[in-house]
């Protein structure tokens, strides 16, 4: 078995230490909302935090989390930034077909607790690591500047 912190709950899973978070996310809690991508840590769709850091979950293995503060898109509406950002997203219309646009939130919130006003370099070098097929990258950053209060 493995405790896990998940969204401020203390959850025990009976998942071999080395499979991906992922994948305890998804087929042991059913928390469908981190998307499998590539599978190695290039899309960034299955982006969540952990100690507050973007972190892909697709090749962390779950024993690595334990005693860390796991959050997922679930429940990053819960701080006021990720809720800011789920606003903003919704308000700018930024998912096209949304398969990786959990993945660009958890990134986004993440960028804007660690500056909270940043400038179009700041959002591409923050986001560079996750792709959107559709090409929605410029309302994902100007969902970003009005997260910020910059649009």
């Amino acid at each position: 078995m493995i405790s896990l912190n998940i969204n401020g709950k203390t959850m025990a899973v009976d998942a071999d230490a080395d499979t991906p978070l992922l994948w305890v996310l998804r087929d042991e809690l059913h928390m469908s909302g981190t998307k499998f991508g590539c599978g190695m840590a290039l899309c960034g769709a299955c982006t969540v935090h952990i100690d507050g850091q973007p972190t892909r979950a697709c090749v962390m293995p779950a024993s690595a989390a334990v005693g860390k503060k796991i959050t997922t898109i679930e429940a990053i509406g819960n701080s006021a930034v990720g809720k800011r950002v789920q606003q903003a997203w919704a308000e700018i219309d930024v998912p096209q077909c949304g398969y990786c646009q959990s993945g660009q939130i958890m990134a986004a919130t993440a960028l804007l607790k660690a500056i909270p006003k940043p400038t179009d370099k700041d959002i591409d070098q923050a986001m560079s690591g996750n792709i959107c097929r559709c090409g929605t990258y410029p309302r994902i950053r100007a969902a970003i500047h009005k997260a910020a209060g910059q649009a």
